[in-house]
């Protein structure tokens, strides 16, 4: 089975997202143009867009999108600004943050963490400059 994954962004941001009165034309247009699926484990890709929290191994999680949704309503980081992220994470909110501000600082405390996160967001274009 083939999963068609813009189709599926499309139903997280209509179906889960909005509905949690995540309404910010920015935020939503960020979130409906970033691939999830590219920022979890090939085991769990299936489930990227799954209103679910997804294991990230060495004890973490990526949060529920309604949560990273909200998240990034509550900071609206503007694009003349600088953010400073604690906590990478698989860098889904990192390549989010990297889209609505100006740049994005972030740090990671586990290296594999640190490493797996690098290479996705270089991968989708969002690294060091």
């Amino acid at each position: 089975m083939t999963i068609d994954y813009a189709q599926a962004r499309e139903n997280m941001v209509e179906q889960q997202v909005r509905p949690w009165e995540v309404l910010d034309p920015r935020v939503l247009l960020v979130i409906g143009r970033t691939p999830r699926e590219a920022f979890v484990d090939a085991a769990h890709r299936e489930l990227a867009y799954a209103d679910l929290s997804l294991p990230l191994g060495h004890g973490q999680f990526m949060m529920k999108p309604v949560v990273e949704g909200r998240t990034l309503q509550s900071l609206l980081p503007q694009a003349h600004e600088r953010v400073l992220e604690i906590g990478t994470g698989s860098g889904y909110l990192t390549a989010c943050l990297a889209q609505l501000a100006h740049s994005v600082h972030s740090l990671e405390i586990d290296p594999a963490l640190a490493d797996a996160a690098r290479t996705r967001l270089a991968t989708l274009g969002h690294a060091n400059a």
